[in-house]
């Protein structure tokens, strides 16, 4: 009789080993599941669809902090290309200063009425000339707020009779602005000034 109830209670031993290793590993396998499908949650919400062109592309969501070193750049390039970008054509200069303007304070507006008070696109307008720019590269610190910059670029000045070929490196602080249509990356540009534009080479045609 005794080892009948020993039997009993090394199965129930067993069926009790057996149901908490159940439970355990059903356990797991649900917490398991749920982090899966939270992680497939949290990818799919990331995924951005587009349609463009009658065809649907896939983009990736990113938070702003994750660009802030490509945006901050490419705003400042987009600012120098505006600015120095210009043509013998009053509507042509107009629109891309008025573009520029969007993306900087009032030390890029004391730029812009400095050299137009000394004629500077007149002259540009009457003289046929075209300016271009190549910036070359733009270093931003993203240590301390707001990011202070520095861009370094070459400009091509043409005429009828030459290129003058020359270096331009201007500074200037970014601050975080609200984003717009004319003002697609959110930054501002501050104390933005000139430390060097100076000739380079001079080709005769």
């Amino acid at each position: 009789m005794f080892k009948k109830f020993s039997n009993l209670e090394t199965a129930f031993q067993h069926v009790r080993g057996f149901t908490i290793a159940v439970i355990v590993t059903s356990f797991s396998i649900v917490c398991f599941t749920v982090y899966q499908c939270r992680s497939l949650i949290v990818a799919t919400e990331s995924k951005v669809y587009i349609l463009y062109d009658g065809k649907v592309l896939e983009a990736v969501a990113a938070g702003r902090k994750d660009n802030v070193a490509v945006e901050a750049r490419d705003h400042v390039k987009t600012f120098h290309q505006l600015f120095f970008t210009l043509d013998p054509d009053e509507k042509v200069i107009q629109a891309n200063l008025t573009k520029a303007l969007y993306l900087a304070d009032e030390s890029a507006k004391k730029e812009y009425d400095n050299l137009s008070e000394n004629g500077y696109y007149a002259n540009i307008i009457a003289g046929n000339i075209s300016q271009q720019i190549q910036v070359d590269s733009v270093a931003v610190d993203l240590r301390s707020y707001p990011y202070a910059f520095k861009c370094y670029a070459t400009q091509n000045i043409i005429r009828t009779t030459s290129t003058v070929t020359r270096s331009l490196i201007t500074q200037g602080q970014l601050r975080n602005a609200s984003r717009s249509d004319n003002n697609p990356h959110g930054f501002l540009i501050e104390r933005w000034a000139t430390l060097e534009n100076r000739d380079l080479k001079v080709i005769n045609h």
